[in-house]
């Protein structure tokens, strides 16, 4: 199970960068309809909006994966490998797990209100999505909990392997 979700979270993360490039293309052919031809995109302006919240989000458990993610080092460098494999795991299970689930339940109603209306942009011509893009809330914040898990599972098992490899 566990390396199941770290192939899912690996593949989405790898795919996912994808939209960065569309992100910038989609940016660029914005500033030129501004500037080469005086026109405005709110559309096109959205979908970077919504592209970056894409990344963002769905990134976060990537980014976990891969220990990409930002880390004041005071302490951890000079850390041994079992110190640090604790401080990890404590970390995953104490403070990121419980603050994941929380955000699914702070956002659950959140999401569910936006679809029952299929919530849209307050722009005439904006994405009619906001919905989905709401939706990555509570699902990026279950990812990060599975991401989580995964990597407090791994740690705490290596503990105890080490431990029984020293007793």
């Amino acid at each position: 199970m566990i390396d199941r979700i770290d192939r899912f979270v690996d593949v989405l993360g790898r795919g996912v960068a994808w939209l960065n490039l569309a992100m910038v293309s989609v940016t660029c052919i914005v500033v030129v309809l501004r500037y080469a031809f005086d026109m405005g995109a709110i559309f096109l302006q959205e979908s970077v909006v919504y592209l970056h919240g894409i990344v963002f989000l769905t990134g976060l458990s990537y980014a976990l994966q891969h220990d990409a993610h930002v880390r004041v080092d005071i302490l951890y460098s000079r850390l041994s490998p079992r110190a640090k494999a604790w401080v990890n795991g404590l970390g995953h299970a104490l403070l990121l797990m419980p603050l994941s689930l929380a955000i699914v339940i702070a956002s659950w109603d959140y999401t569910l209100k936006s679809w029952a209306v299929l919530e849209g942009s307050a722009e005439v011509s904006g994405v009619p999505a906001v919905f989905l893009l709401k939706t990555l809330i509570p699902v990026s914040a279950a990812l990060l909990f599975a991401q989580a898990a995964a990597m407090a599972w791994r740690d705490f098992n290596a503990l105890v392997k080490a431990r029984s490899l020293n007793a």
